[in-house]
């Protein structure tokens, strides 16, 4: 794990900033709040995998498991 990941996220968070902010101009309001929601879909199923990998590693360190 290194530092990228937190650059990726940062720039997928601005992203659909961007497209929601885009999307509500033009009185797409139901579309943004799907657009904001499948992003936070996508970031949160990449955390979650990087704690699994977390807490993985963690037990092997350990030789809990």
């Amino acid at each position: 794990m290194d530092i990228s990941i937190i650059f990726k996220i940062a720039v997928m968070g601005i992203i659909i900033t961007i497209i929601c902010q885009v999307l509500k101009k033009s009185d797409r309001d139901d579309i943004a709040t799907l657009v904001s929601l499948v992003g936070l879909i996508i970031v949160l199923t990449v955390v979650i995998t990087m704690i699994t990998d977390l807490f993985s590693q963690i037990r092997q360190l350990f030789d809990m498991f």
